[in-house]
């Protein structure tokens, strides 16, 4: 779990192996119980065009955060190159999880988790630290770190609106699988956030600080 490879791929398997699990749970059952998780599986990594988008968005983004793992297991961590590498990385996974959102029918999480997130990225890939940003304050963080940062609270919000829908339906008897997913999905973000906070201060002095949190 040293820096925020760990972290970003922490969450990518809790989120990839509870949704597969949710799907597979709530599949019908019928008298093929085989077939049933065989379809529920396929339905799960590619039921339609949007599913698609997202399982080829979700293996970019577990060799995002291989990348940044290798940048940061280096004694001099983190490595800029391989640093710069799981940013561009996860920059085109943000572009592909816009596009699996758009697919889906969520444009607004598109536009903030997908574009906000890969502008963010983009501008980290190719923004050398220390490099003055015009109209951006050097006393302020860094930007394009905070747009990465900011890209999480719109699903962060909407994920708790849909756990505070699903706790008085789980009351009253219905499925757990309708809070399951909900709380996955914000110790997800949970993660998720670890890893970009971790990852301001990076080409700065105070990096050594940051590293360790």
């Amino acid at each position: 779990m040293r820096g925020p490879g760990g972290y970003y791929n922490s969450g990518n398997a809790l989120g990839l192996i509870v949704g597969l699990a949710i799907q597979i749970a709530t599949a019908p059952v019928g008298l093929h119980e085989g077939n049933s998780v065989t379809m529920a599986v396929i339905e799960y990594f590619a039921g339609s065009h949007g599913t698609v988008a997202l399982t080829l968005t979700t293996l970019v983004f577990f060799w995002g955060g291989e990348a940044y793992h290798r940048a940061w297991a280096r004694p001099d961590a983190p490595d800029p190159a391989l640093n710069r590498l799981g940013d561009f990385l996860s920059g085109l996974g943000a572009i592909g999880l816009g596009i699996a959102l758009l697919l889906l029918g969520d444009p607004l999480l598109a536009a903030t988790s997908g574009l906000l997130h890969a502008l963010g990225k983009f501008g980290s890939t190719f923004h050398r630290p220390g490099t003055p940003i015009p109209m951006w304050p050097a006393a302020w963080p860094d930007p394009f770190r905070s747009a990465v940062l900011a890209s999480r609270l719109p699903a962060m919000l909407a994920t708790t609106v849909a756990l505070g829908r699903a706790l008085p339906e789980v009351w009253s008897g219905g499925s757990f699988a309708a809070l399951a997913m909900p709380l996955t999905l914000l110790g997800c973000y949970l993660l998720w956030t670890k890893a970009d906070l971790l990852l301001f201060g990076v080409g700065t002095k105070a990096i050594r600080q940051i590293s360790i949190c």
